[in-house]
């Protein structure tokens, strides 16, 4: 995956970790949301409020953390975070079993892990910054990019069947047992850190990340147009999974089937994301993709019952992710390659918390939007908001890092569609 250049033993170590974690959560995806419609019978409103607090709180909690982790060794952070989401996950399935499982503490599961992912992200952007070459920057990210798409295929279908064979749980303890697994990778990787810079003796803040981002010429359009279309399109999954299992009938299986075949699209995306920078410069492929994977979500206001809304769903699905396929490694390159070492943390949580928080409360609202003008409408809104976005792109053109001589060793973890 992502061509057959060798980056080293420990970046082996580091993505080895790095797909365990991703096939786990895949075979666990909307677990939280399938959970609270087939165990808890929540409706359209409850699963959007499980969603959005989950973001919102995580985010908020995420705060303090970034500054914190700035100023220490980024390994140990992340196999904690990792830790943290293991532990935390293992509760639910362990209420289940003994028949204690409720909607609250979904949500502070929810809470927990979505405040380590935030934590573990601005740590391993940091940690890969000082591992990877610069030039080898869109490698890596090519790499887990193809990875995160592989384990999307293989994962929801998977997931779906479990679920079907072994119950409403299974995929939970999946995903637990996989940030485990992720841990002990990360400690495996071994070798030393470059030396944190001192903690200030004047506290740093996240304050300082928000205003290197909004300062920045091309990193502020960068951040606001993903910020707004990674909500868009995630007010959307909470919804579709009420509509999907609901009044249309589809199971689990075939709710995971739907999304997890589209994702061969960002597995193809992701091998010629190099290339296509190559040939037509990071600049380009990020304004024209940019532009692409905002067009196809509306189709999905139209999806029906059988085999023929099944098709729609993929061919919708399969749009979008192949164009965040090619996306999503030249944005986390041109996004590490702007940020000076000594503020990759603080930059990248206060990106992270700046982006849940939006989803978190777009995802309440479309909640609510859902209740009351209906799932359906709800999703066209949507569809129809991310059509304006494109506007909101990096289109000057200013892609030479600010800090030259800074951004040397550099890499990134994928985002999203993010």
């Amino acid at each position: 995956m992502g061509g057959k250049r060798s980056l080293g033993r420990r970046f082996g170590w580091l993505w080895a970790a790095y797909g365990v974690s991703a096939f786990g959560t895949r075979l666990a995806f909307d677990a939280f949301p399938l959970i609270a419609v087939i165990v808890l019978h929540a409706g359209p409103a409850e699963v959007a409020v499980l969603a959005a607090a989950g973001l919102a709180v995580g985010a908020v909690v995420a705060v303090p953390l970034g500054p914190w982790v700035e100023f220490r060794h980024k390994r140990p952070v992340m196999v904690a975070m990792d830790l943290v989401r293991c532990v935390a996950l293992l509760t639910v399935p362990a209420a289940y079993a003994l028949g204690g499982l409720t909607f609250e503490q979904l949500l502070v599961v929810a809470v927990l892990v979505a405040a380590a992912d935030i934590t573990f992200t601005a740590a391993s952007g940091a940690f890969l910054k000082a591992l990877v070459p610069r030039e080898d920057l869109l490698v890596a990210n090519g790499r887990f990019e193809a990875t995160t798409w592989t384990a999307t295929v293989l994962g929801p279908p998977v997931g779906g069947a479990m679920i079907g064979l072994f119950g409403p749980v299974t995929t939970v303890v999946a995903d637990a047992v996989s940030y485990l697994l992720s841990a002990l990778g990360i400690r495996a990787v071994g070798g030393g850190e470059p030396r944190p810079e001192p903690a200030p003796t004047t506290k740093g803040s996240l304050l300082e990340g928000w205003r290197y981002i909004l300062a920045h010429p091309l990193l502020r359009p960068l951040f606001i147009n993903t910020a707004l279309v990674n909500a868009l399109i995630m007010v959307s999954s909470p919804l579709l999974a009420v509509l999907m299992l609901g009044p249309l009938g589809f199971s689990p299986w075939q709710y995971g089937l739907a999304f997890a075949v589209p994702c061969l699209g960002g597995l193809l995306g992701s091998r010629l994301a190099r290339p296509l920078a190559a040939r037509y410069g990071q600049h380009r492929v990020l304004l024209t993709f940019g532009v692409l994977r905002a067009c196809f979500p509306l189709g999905l206001a139209f999806v029906g019952p059988g085999m023929s809304g099944l098709v729609l769903v993929m061919v919708v699905e399969l749009g979008v992710i192949f164009c965040c396929g090619v996306y999503n490694p030249v944005y986390a390159t041109t996004r590490l390659e702007l940020t000076p070492p000594d503020r990759v943390v603080r930059t990248l949580s206060a990106w992270g918390v700046s982006s849940k928080l939006t989803t978190a409360g777009m995802t309440a609202l479309w909640g609510l939007l859902g209740s009351l003008l209906g799932t359906r409408t709800a999703i066209a809104l949507a569809g129809v908001l991310l059509l304006a976005t494109p506007a909101l792109l990096p289109w000057r053109r200013n892609t030479a890092p600010e800090h030259p001589q800074e951004a040397v060793p550099s890499a990134d973890g994928p985002p999203l569609c993010q």
